[in-house]
This record gives structure tokens, sequence and C-alpha cells, in this order.
């Protein structure tokens, strides 16, 4: 049986690509997650959606000797799914070096172990904010990448520049998923965003407000030149994210890559403000949420949505789930989590 590790495998997406995978495919699925910002918890979770047991190393990825070891207890590995990353903008401006240090020392040693156990594919979380501040819309692989606006962003930019020099020179093929935003849970209700430190994402934020959690949850800015003067981003559902890791590693795995270094965007091409998506909420559930607006917040870049146009052709990858359908599977994991609390 084939061998997948994953990542940051007990995280928000990088669980939900768990999932896809023991539900879709015939893989053996191997999680590397230090619990950083996650908990093992979510593997009860992935045993009871799916009926299969995934085994965790609680593995400090920048720890070269300690990672070598994961990887020579499964020579038998075909591909990475590399989720494994701090992801939040502000936490990043405030705490860059640690940022730097983590995201970029731990890819390194992990592309080190695939030269050495001779893996040849591999797939990277990317994202968006790679582009940074853009002048026009939506966005393509080929747009300019203006300044990134945050560590956060410049950390993604550098593994990117770095895995294009390294498949110059090595045996490895490299897929890079550039997200926008992922949101949502699992149609069971069973998994979703669920981060060991208080969530920045706005959905989570959402959730937990309606669910009195929060008391209130912030709008930060209403000055943006937008529409409705808040924030625009690709919304796109964790599930179809998780799809096109699965139409990712296929594709390298069965040799269609046309490139040793591809790179596709993720969304679902519909930007949606931030009042936009408070507004899908409220509907989907008639809750009303209690929400401020205060300043722009350090690193927020005000609209960015992509044009997904080269995934759907060269991945067969097609996002299924509107806006609605994020906020209800939202509300349904939120609810799932106040039932165990």
């Amino acid at each position: 049986m084939k061998k997948i590790i994953v990542t940051g495998g007990c995280g928000y997406i990088g669980s939900q690509t768990i999932i896809e995978l023991l539900r879709k495919t015939d893989y053996e699925v191997v999680s590397i997650d230090n619990g950083l910002n996650s908990s093992e918890s979510v593997l009860e979770r992935i045993y009871a959606i799916t009926g299969k047991k995934v085994v965790n190393y609680n593995v400090d990825l920048c720890d070269y000797e300690a990672t070598k070891k994961v990887f020579q207890l499964n020579q038998d590995t075909v591909g990475i799914i590399h989720f494994a990353a701090l992801k939040s903008v502000g936490d990043s401006v405030n705490n860059p070096v640690f940022y730097y240090h983590n995201n970029i020392e731990s890819l390194l040693n992990v592309i080190k172990c695939c030269q050495e156990f001779n893996i040849k594919n591999f797939i990277f979380s990317s994202s968006c904010s790679v582009y940074g501040n853009v002048q026009s819309l939506p966005v393509t692989e080929e747009t300019a990448l203006s300044e990134v606006v945050s560590p956060y962003a410049h950390t993604k930019l550098m593994a990117e520049q770095m895995m294009k020099f390294i498949a110059q020179q090595n045996n490895i093929n490299f897929i890079l998923l550039r997200y926008f935003n992922p949101v949502g849970g699992d149609l069971s209700g069973m998994n979703g965003e669920d981060p060991v430190n208080p969530p920045s994402n706005l959905v989570p934020v959402i959730t937990q407000t309606a669910s009195g959690i929060r008391e209130k949850m912030l709008v930060f800015g209403d000055d943006y030149e937008t529409r409705d003067g808040s924030c625009i981003r690709d919304y796109i559902h964790v599930i179809d994210i998780a799809d096109a890791h699965l139409k990712g590693i296929e594709r390298l795995l069965k040799g269609k890559n046309t490139s040793p270094y591809e790179i596709y965007n993720l969304g679902t091409g519909n930007g949606v403000s931030v009042l936009e998506a408070i507004k899908a909420f409220e509907e989907e559930t008639n809750i009303k949420l209690n929400y401020e607006i205060v300043p722009r917040r350090p690193g927020d870049v005000a609209a960015i949505y992509s044009n997904s146009a080269k995934a759907k052709k060269e991945l067969g990858w097609t996002p299924q789930y509107d806006i609605r359908e994020m906020m209800a599977t939202a509300w349904k994991w939120q609810l799932y989590i106040n039932s165990k609390n």
C-alpha cells in the first residue's frame, strides 16, 4: 500500500485532507504534527468519521534528526503533503523571527529527508498572500507578485522561491497550491477549524461570536476601496481545498505534471467582503451577530480573489460549495464543539 506523509496533519486543512484521503483513496496516511497550534484529539474524530486509524508523530520538524527518524520508519512513503506552518498574519507581524524559523526550517528539513529517502512527490501548502496588494483582479498564477505585507506571507514566498531552485537541481516534483481563504467544516459536522490559540480567521470568529464564546467580533476597517469598505476575500470550502491535494498528488504519482515545479490557485473566483460574509452567516442560521467596526489591521490587503481556471484545466478541480454551505458547515462544526465542552 502506498504511503503519504501529511505534515501538520492534526491542523484544520491537514486533518480534512487526511479524511478525504482515507475516504477516497487506498493510501496509508501518516501524520507529523507537534501540536503547536493543534491537538491530537482530531485523530479520534478522523477515526469516528472514516473508521480508519492514523498514526501521528509528535515531532518538531525544525528538529532534523527527529524528523529523519520518522522518515526512516516510513521508507515506503511515495509522497509528502506539507501543511505544517504557523499562519496568523497578526502573530507574524508581532513575532517575525519565530515565524521565519518555524516555517522555513521545517520545510527545509522535510525536503532534505525527501532527498535522502528518494521521495519524489511533494505538495506544498502556499497562500494567496504571496501576491501582496495586487493591481488587477482576479488573480491568476501569472499575476505579478507585489511586495508582501506580512512576515507570514514572506515565509510562503521564500518557500516558493526555494522550491523553484531545488526543483531545478533535484529529482523532486513540486506542486504548490496557493489557497485563498479556506472555511467550513466536514459534512459530518465532526471536523473543522479548532486552533489551540484563539482564532484570527474570520469564520471561526463568526461562529464563536454566534455561540457566545466571544461577546462580539471585530471588523477591521470599513474604509477600504471596496464596495462596502470592508476587506474582500475569496472564501473556499475546506473540502474543496482537500480535494485539490488529492488531485495534486495523483497528478504527480501518475507522472502527468509537465514541469517539476507547478503552481495552482485555489479559489472560487468570487470575492466576498467581510460584511457580506457576516450577512451570509446571519441569513443561513437566523442568528444576529454582534460586531464592531474598528480601524484596519496591519498586514491585511484590501481585496483579493482568484482565477482558478488553470487548476480546473490541469488538475480537473472545480470547487463544489458556495458561501452559504461554507457557513452552514462551519456552524454545524461549532455546535459539535459546544456539545463536547
